[in-house]
């Protein structure tokens, strides 16, 4: 009794003779309906005669979403060529005298739009073009290969071209945090602080600091893309154009210029055949603000496969003939069993030629209506009285 009698008066002398508060009220939430949980609600009963139409009813309103979907997909022609194997042919000594050898049927594929769905056309080919022997020709140019493909019909602009890699995850954990904020937007920290943040290890190379630094920067795809030739008529070509290939905005997450002087960076290691020398005057660090290029790599994509978009014509029609494009190797895949691509396409107004939504939906609305129907039929062969207690577990 003595103890408990300490406990009272001690809480007796230090109050101030108004209500004592309870231990813990002063987290206990204002005493309101909506904070109580003790808001009006309309709690339906769930009964064949309301699950049964809403099931039928959802399932038609999908039909005609599922067909705008497959309708609007139908309307885009994509095209895609693997050139991963292009390499390992046997190799011609210039672009004019070509060993050319047909494109394995597994390696291309023609997605044609629903108007024409089997126009007549010649399997591709390429070539691989190897001048590694010759000096005079730059770095970047001396692989090449030269991919020859049919157009079966025309294509109205807008035409886009892609590049496509497979097994290569950009959302990996460390890749996709791989990159310095303020380096890109032009500020210049030093390679101390790039080492302690997110580049590392390839925020400097013996002391300099790396521009731009990171693991997403390093492995920028380098293959380049000529503009489309006709086979027939090699003046007749169809260019696309790099300026609208970043989403908008994209732009102002970089800087002008890189906040350094040049003596300070050095480009990352796989920018070697870009930057031999390194940064200098007559080869200075690159206007990120301006570099789309750079800027749709920087946004990294979400799946192991994936199209970035390398050029786009938003006035031309591309018309039907066979086309010639060449392409300069200089981006390794086979290193990590990956494959690269081209990916020549149009547009709707749904996007690029995607049809699985509009399947998703067909295969809802089916799923819906059928069970709409089996329960319809299960309900009237043997129906179930509501609210019967018999039917309770504890009472069987």
């Amino acid at each position: 009794m003595p103890l408990f009698n300490r406990v009272k008066n001690r809480g007796d002398s230090n109050g101030d003779g108004g209500p004592k508060k309870e231990k813990g009220s002063w987290r206990r939430p204002a005493n309101t309906a909506f904070k109580q949980q003790r808001l009006k609600a309309w709690q339906p009963i769930l009964t064949p005669k309301t699950v049964l139409p809403t099931l039928l009813i959802i399932g038609v309103l999908f039909v005609p979403i599922a067909v705008l979907l497959i309708w609007g997909s139908g309307l885009v022609t994509e095209m895609t060529f693997d050139y991963t194997q292009c390499e390992n042919q046997t190799p011609s000594s210039s672009t004019t005298d070509l060993n050319l050898v047909n494109i394995p049927s597994g390696s291309y594929s023609y997605r044609f739009k629903a108007s024409d769905a089997h126009p007549p056309f010649t399997p591709p080919q390429y070539a691989f073009v190897n001048q590694s022997s010759n000096s005079s020709v730059d770095i970047s140019q001396r692989q090449q290969c030269v991919i020859q493909f049919d157009i079966p019909y025309d294509l109205d602009a807008s035409v886009f071209l892609y590049y496509k890699l497979t097994n290569f995850y950009q959302n990996h954990r460390r890749y996709v945090k791989s990159y310095d904020t303020n380096q890109l937007l032009g500020k210049a920290p030093s390679a101390g602080t790039l080492n302690g943040g997110n580049c590392k290890p390839l925020a400097e190379i013996n002391g300099t600091a790396v521009y731009p630094c990171g693991l997403i920067a390093n492995s920028l795809f380098n293959d380049t893309f000529s503009n489309l030739t006709l086979t027939t008529d090699s003046s007749s070509t169809y260019s696309f154009m790099s300026n609208g290939i970043a989403w908008p905005g994209e732009a102002k997450k970089y800087g002008s210029t890189s906040g350094y002087s040049l003596s300070d960076i050095v480009p990352p290691p796989n920018w070697a055949s870009r930057f031999p020398n390194g940064y200098t005057n007559s080869t200075p660090p690159p206007n990120l603000k301006e570099d789309e290029h750079f800027q749709v790599w920087m946004r990294t994509a979400g799946l192991p496969t994936f199209t970035k978009l390398f050029g786009r014509n938003d006035n031309d029609k591309l018309t039907q003939g066979r086309y010639q494009i060449t392409v300069d190797l200089n981006y390794p895949v086979l290193p990590f069993h990956g494959t690269k691509s081209i990916v020549i396409s149009t547009v709707s107004w749904i996007g690029g030629k995607n049809p699985f939504l509009g399947w998703a939906y067909v295969a809802a609305a089916s799923l819906l209506v059928l069970l709409a129907v089996l329960g319809t039929i299960r309900h009237m062969i043997k129906p179930r009285k509501i609210g019967d207690m018999s039917l309770l577990s504890w009472n069987r």
